[in-house]
């Protein structure tokens, strides 16, 4: 079966003013369970369609902030989205979106929408900037030739048939190696070459990066960085990882807010900074910054995410009437 491209993979229908359905794609998950940043895309295209129906008249269509809490761990096939329009303003609205299936209440989240493009008020330069500093803006025409001095593409993730999502992107790292195993800096571009990144899939890519706990398991070795990847076969890194870094990298809440309203085509390459402040007792933070190539930052978000095996990952589900939780 051909992978649906992310537009298709993150499309919904609208059954009423408040109903939305939609079909999480088998190709973008980790394990047996859909993609965190794949779910989010999808209530932001819930969102975005709630915006260009049902309160078109809000003239709203960018969500500037949004709030997920993952109570159950999802599964591919049909999802139904709810949206109750909480507080209908001038500025900004506010909607409250749940995402069910089979009726379990697995994600919720709230929104807040305004149109960026017509956003007025006072404007002053902080003039913030990443620390540490990135490598220059890259020649991209040198980055997808494989001949840029400082970037270089790393073809294939650990794990890759586990994190089938992970796999639909290109990503390039540092050659020099990253600033410390809990701050990275990555290239993205979608692998199809027919997408790009939209405000939509700002959700995704948000949440789709290495696993910085893994910077830590393997004795000194960067198992994501470029050099790992020509040292050592695919065999050679899944015996080097097998029994260091098996495990599942579940979210359990996500923050977003968007900065900069992207094109409506979208565009093919995003900047994004990861980093980890406190990883303690399986449970970890990430910070996750999104710019865009003239150095504009698109998008901020904030994770609280747990580190279980993987075996959690793949267990029976519960039913509903048992309580059971995303773990």
């Amino acid at each position: 079966m051909a992978v649906k491209p992310f537009a298709a993979a993150t499309a919904c229908e609208q059954v009423d003013s408040h109903t939305y359905r939609a079909d999480f794609a088998p190709d973008w998950v980790i394990g047996t369970v859909p993609h965190g940043g794949y779910v989010t895309a999808c209530f932001l295209t819930v969102v975005r369609k709630h915006f260009d129906t049902t309160l078109k008249k809000q003239n709203q269509p960018h969500t500037i902030a949004s709030h997920l809490d993952f109570l159950r761990r999802t599964q591919t096939g049909p999802a139904t989205f709810i949206v109750k329009d909480v507080k209908l303003g001038r500025q900004t609205t506010i909607v409250h979106v749940t995402l069910s299936q089979e009726d379990r209440e697995e994600v919720v989240g709230y929104f807040t929408n305004s149109n960026i493009r017509t956003e007025a008020g006072v404007t002053y330069s902080t003039n913030w900037q990443l620390h540490p500093q990135p490598l220059p803006v890259p020649d991209f025409a040198a980055l997808e030739a494989g001949t840029d001095p400082n970037w270089g593409e790393r073809k294939e993730w650990p794990f890759s048939e586990f994190r089938k999502a992970a796999s639909k992107i290109r990503s390039w790292f540092p050659r020099q190696g990253q600033h410390s195993p809990a701050c990275l800096d990555i290239w993205f571009q979608f692998r199809d070459p027919g997408s790009r990144f939209t405000n939509e899939s700002l959700g995704f890519i948000l949440d789709t990066f290495p696993q910085i706990l893994e910077q830590y398991t393997l004795d000194g070795l960067d198992p994501y960085s470029v050099d790992f990847e020509k040292r050592y076969s695919q065999e050679e890194q899944k015996r080097i990882m097998n029994h260091k870094a098996r495990m599942w990298y579940p979210t359990l809440l996500l923050n977003l807010e968007i900065k900069k309203a992207l094109p409506e085509e979208g565009v093919k390459w995003l900047f994004i900074r990861l980093q980890a402040k406190s990883i303690k007792n399986g449970r970890y933070d990430l910070e996750v910054l999104a710019m865009d190539p003239e150095g504009d930052l698109v998008a901020v978000s904030n994770h609280v995410c747990f580190a279980v095996g993987s075996e959690r990952n793949m267990a029976a589900r519960r039913k509903v009437d048992e309580g059971g939780s995303k773990l």
